[in-house]
């Protein structure tokens, strides 16, 4: 490594959304402890900027981080979305001609890639594409873009195109998955396997602790919800809608409680009117239901209220490339989990751990099987979910990972 070097992180997403606060900024302090001059360029939603930029400046000040930002414009998709890139663009252009020579480029995503192939093509910057996932099969699988659109068609046709030129003419690529990196290989335009470093999506394993939990703070939580007492308590964390399944979650949930007095603690920032329109048409009560919205501080506090955990991932080609943040988390939590297959490495790393159960498919016949599965060896999934954690989603591991793919430039 070169002191005298900048690794500008630019990213589409804020540093103050929960996804910059959970999955940008813990590797960038990590790397800038190991003595990395790191700058940020994002683009900051101004509801989350108002409310949390002040910590943010805090943090990054702390850690030595430089933090530059655009506010993300929102209204017509196509124009917004190029709004937002000029912005990110002049700002990054900017930071590069501060230090000549010396800018390494680490790209979040497709549309920060964007800047970062322009960069070495008109400034000759080192070029990381991290890019997170098959950004633009997923708008077209997830159905933002129609392909019966004309603008959609064009907009899939002209970032398919561009993404074979980030991965040939980046220096680096990192991949969320192993199965993401092979069929990258096997598209023939990345020669050398040793360019692309696989980081799946880690967690903060000190926060994601039992250790953690202020056992006062615990039991008042607990006192909220008295009907946990005497039931097997089944969760789900995170969003909602697209690409994950209410409907087959519910049903799922639905076999489950019919084996086994339980609950179904859904903990998302999601309107609850979605898991109660799935509940409703799977015959579930709503008295079986317990939803709340939970900050990132107390996330371990209700976790640990779960006996397992469910995610269901609408599988498809662009899932491939897919690291599910949750499933580091909760298995930190020592709660073993229950999904799907076809997402990237995840029924992988299941099976080989056996830290849960997967679904090939979502039928009755599954579900039953799963949920006799689960409950027979639960304790045996509850004892491999820590080591699998520490095994595959090590916050520390990803940044020596990341620290490796830096040290090289």
């Amino acid at each position: 490594m070169t002191a005298t070097k900048t690794f500008l992180f630019v990213s589409i997403d804020g540093m103050t959304d929960p996804l910059g606060q959970a999955q940008v900024l813990p590797y960038l302090i990590g790397l800038s402890k190991q003595g990395y001059n790191i700058g940020i360029v994002s683009c900051e939603k101004q509801s989350n900027w108002n409310a949390h930029h002040s910590v943010i400046e805090s943090i990054v000040k702390e850690a030595s981080i430089t933090w530059n930002y655009c506010f993300y414009k929102t209204g017509t998709p196509f124009i917004s979305q190029q709004q937002n890139y000029i912005a990110l663009k002049r700002i990054v252009f900017q930071q590069i001609k501060h230090h000549p020579g010396q800018t390494i480029l680490h790209c979040r995503s497709y549309l920060a890639g964007l800047i970062g192939l322009k960069a070495k093509q008109k400034f000759n910057t080192g070029f990381i594409f991290d890019m997170r996932g098959f950004w633009a099969d997923e708008r077209v699988e997830g159905g933002i873009w129609k392909k019966s659109n004309p603008i959609s068609s064009f907009l899939y046709s002209y970032f398919k195109k561009k993404e074979k030129e980030m991965m040939s003419k980046s220096d680096a690529i990192i991949s969320l998955t192993h199965k993401a990196k092979s069929i990258i290989l096997n598209w023939g335009f990345v020669n050398d396997s040793k360019k692309i470093t696989v980081i799946p999506c880690c967690a903060d394993l000190i926060h994601f602790s039992k250790k953690s939990i202020d056992n006062h703070k615990l039991s008042i939580i607990k006192e909220k919800y008295p009907q946990l007492k005497d039931n097997f308590v089944l969760s789900y964390v995170g969003s909602l809608g697209t690409w994950y399944m209410a409907d087959e979650m519910l049903a799922f949930f639905k076999v489950l409680s019919e084996h086994k007095p339980s609950l179904f603690l859904i903990i998302t920032k999601d309107s609850s009117d979605l898991v109660y329109e799935a509940a409703k048409k799977q015959g579930v009560s709503s008295e079986q239901l317990i939803i709340v919205s939970a900050a990132r501080s107390e996330m371990p506090y209700y976790i640990s209220l779960s006996d397992a955990s469910l995610f269901f991932i609408r599988p498809s080609f662009s899932k491939s490339a897919s690291s599910p943040t949750k499933m580091g988390e909760l298995l930190s939590m020592g709660v073993p989990v229950v999904t799907n297959a076809g997402v990237g490495d995840v029924d992988q790393i299941v099976q080989d751990t056996a830290c849960g159960v997967i679904i090939p498919t979502f039928t009755q016949a599954n579900y039953q099987h799963a949920v006799l599965e689960l409950l027979k060896n639960f304790n045996a999934y509850k004892d491999h979910t820590v080591s699998t954690a520490n095994q595959y989603f090590s916050l520390v591991d990803g940044v020596e990972r990341y620290s490796k793919v830096y040290h090289s430039f």
